[in-house]
């Protein structure tokens, strides 16, 4: 593999008059090329602090066939941070009276769970947010055993639910979690029920456009991503294989959207200093119980408290085209840390160790 290499570019600085503090990016420059040994191809690094604004950079490869850097400003696939993005649309209508957290699912979608383990009357819009729904994750369907047989195929959100039906109860932690991807299929189909839009449509309408976000989009059948792209590799017979280009219909509401790192980051400062939820919704979404590991999950979104006494929060992602997703904003929406990478194969838990580090230096 061609070797990693650092680049980086300050896109929005903050101005500065005489006596006030200005932007340091030498801690910024210092955690990426930490990032540039933890084996992944490629990251592109966005970060957003009160003295710097908006920064971003990168280390590795974008393209290993070109040898094109990353730089920045690349776009991937966010794969489940797209769930905090559907939360937020379902809290915004929760908010306008249209859905109730407690609402059942059979009340917008009558009859559609009705089986020997599953019912639509007892499991509620909350339940689908925090994955307690007890439904099991539809990529355990016997159909998903060979993900590559389906890289092209269209597969509508319905088509999912209707396979997860057919598994048998996941294992629940003492708290009910199970993560499932079925449970944000189920809550996009809410939506489009009461809306009459598809959640594409409504992530349009209520986040991407009011935010300004030209760089986010709803892939829809595209299997291609817009260039400047972070090209996506997964391991395969023990080799990194490119599989960047591919129909990501089935992941929709769970897993669908395609942005860069300025633009994701700019939709989670905005979602957490308030400009996309009322007080009353924006705390629900935090309202966390317990999850595997020891994490703790609200409504779309992950807490970590990686150092005690120190709260961010954020939702990582993992797409079947190789690329993950990892981010951390501060409790006032004035720092953050976003990483677009573009292999699944990394030191994952040192990644983890400089964005936390990273995000409690910034100034």
């Amino acid at each position: 593999m061609a070797a990693l290499v650092f680049t980086a570019s300050l896109v929005t600085v903050p101005a500065a008059s005489a006596g006030t503090p200005r932007c340091d990016s030498q801690r910024i420059q210092a955690a990426v090329k930490e990032l540039g040994d933890v084996g992944a191809t490629g990251i592109s690094v966005t970060v957003r602090s009160p003295r710097c604004g908006l920064w971003s950079g990168g280390t590795g490869l974008a393209d290993l066939a070109t040898g094109r850097d990353v730089v920045g400003d690349e776009h991937s696939r966010i794969a489940s941070n797209t769930k905090t993005w559907t939360a937020t649309v379902v809290l915004q209508l929760v908010g306008e009276g249209r859905i109730g957290l407690d609402d059942t699912v059979d009340q917008y979608l009558p009859g559609l769970i009705r089986t020997e383990h599953y019912d639509g009357r007892t499991i509620t819009v909350r339940q689908l947010l925090q994955h307690t729904s007890g439904l099991p994750d539809y990529l355990d369907a016997p159909f998903w055993s060979d993900l590559d047989a389906h890289r092209w195929d269209h597969i509508d959100p319905l088509r999912t639910v209707e396979q997860t039906l057919t598994l048998p109860p996941p294992d629940r932690t003492p708290s009910g979690f199970a993560y499932s991807n079925t449970n944000y299929n189920l809550a996009g189909l809410i939506v489009a029920e009461v809306t009459g839009h598809d959640i594409g449509t409504e992530i349009e309408q209520r986040i991407i456009k009011p935010l300004g976000l030209c760089d986010t989009y709803w892939p829809g059948d595209r299997t291609t991503l817009p260039e400047p792209a972070l090209r996506g590799y997964a391991e395969q017979d023990g080799k990194l294989v490119d599989k960047t280009e591919w129909n990501v219909s089935a992941a929709d509401a769970s897993g669908a959207l395609v942005t860069t790192g300025a633009d994701a980051t700019a939709f989670w400062t905005a979602l957490w200093s308030g400009r996309l939820l009322a007080p009353a919704q924006l705390a629900e979404m935090k309202r966390t119980i317990a999850e595997e590991d020891g994490g703790r999950y609200g409504l779309g979104v992950e807490r970590y408290e990686r150092t005690p006494g120190f709260v961010t929060w954020g939702h990582s992602g993992y797409m079947e085209t190789g690329h993950k997703f990892q981010n951390a904003v501060t409790e006032d929406g004035r720092r953050a840390v976003t990483l677009l990478i573009g292999s699944d194969q990394y030191d994952s838990e040192k990644m983890e160790a400089i964005i936390d580090d990273l995000i409690r230096s910034l100034r």
